[in-house]
């Protein structure tokens, strides 16, 4: 069973649904690009029950409000959201678990807010975004987000409407990772029904974020900087292992050679059978690695 939450915003409210006893450890939960809370719907009712897990739905994504006429959305706009969560919920030291974009955020408020995180839990993303190894490349991407936002302003189209069936068919063309299952859960949260049809709720200025990148030095200097508290997971066939990241040898030899020199001993990271969203299709597969993770007085403790 789960609760539904709202915490209001200047632009209206963000959404979450919670789970748990309200005065167990928190556990915010932090869900990946485009997607929404429901992503951790068969992986928490497998976790501990003693935690108070909230599972928060980004701006312009599942329940939560649309940012403002004429703003785009800034990576640092959604670690905002979880600074306001946090504040809204009254926490001062909690658990962050991200998946996808979720993990990059989970990250970046973890660099900032040090002293909030008591342990940081990454499904599917190293907790950064990488900066583009070319300038033209960089730049590119940086006039993409100013170009998109005003493009789709000018055309000021009304949300699509589809059948149940081609809402799911269209959320799992373009999420190859995704079971049929696992599509479903998404859609729940992800889109409203009108008297025309499933109409998706996430704003169309999200498909365009304007990032925080990092360079590998940095990253690994964050990763130092977190240590003792962090569980990686990576799926065999996800989108974040070595094999799949062909495009940037440099940086994976640079991780990998972090990992064997300091990270190794402070940061776990654990490769396990199954695809991008592994956590909401085969959740039994990662509940036991993170439940010994949140339990672990001792965050070094084999897995």
């Amino acid at each position: 069973m789960f609760s539904e939450l709202k915490f209001p915003v200047p632009w209206g409210h963000v959404a979450a649904k919670a789970w748990g006893p309200s005065e167990g450890h928190p556990v915010l939960c932090l869900h990946g690009w485009l997607d929404n809370a429901n992503t951790f719907d068969k992986l928490i009712p497998l976790l501990p029950r003693g935690c108070y897990y909230v599972a928060m739905d980004f701006s312009g994504h599942g329940l939560s409000s649309h940012r403002p006429a004429g703003c785009p959305y800034h990576f640092l706009d959604y670690v905002t959201d979880v600074r306001r969560v946090a504040a809204a919920l009254q926490w001062r030291r909690f658990t962050l678990m991200g998946h996808s974009m979720g993990g990059a955020v989970a990250g970046m408020f973890c660099f900032l807010y040090p002293e909030m995180v008591d342990k940081l839990i990454l499904l599917e993303t190293l907790g950064f975004l990488l900066a583009p190894e070319d300038t033209e490349a960089w730049l590119k991407s940086k006039r993409k987000v100013i170009d998109r936002l005003l493009s789709l302003e000018a055309k000021q189209q009304t949300p699509k409407a589809r059948s149940p069936e081609a809402a799911l068919q269209r959320l799992l063309e373009a999420n190859s990772h995704l079971t049929a299952e696992g599509g479903a859960i998404l859609l729940q949260r992800g889109a409203t029904e009108t008297p025309a049809g499933l109409v998706y709720n996430r704003d169309m200025r999200a498909s365009t974020q304007s990032r925080e990148f990092f360079t590998v030095e940095q990253c690994v200097k964050l990763l130092q900087k977190i240590q003792d508290r962090v569980l990686i997971i990576v799926s065999q066939d996800g989108l974040v292992v070595p094999h799949n990241l062909p495009s940037r040898n440099d940086f994976v030899k640079a991780l990998q050679e972090a990992f064997e020199s300091t990270l190794k001993e402070h940061i776990q990271l654990v490769e396990v059978p199954g695809s991008h969203f592994v956590h909401l299709n085969e959740p039994e597969v990662v509940s036991g690695i993170i439940s010994n993770f949140l339990t672990a007085q001792n965050t070094r403790a084999r897995l």
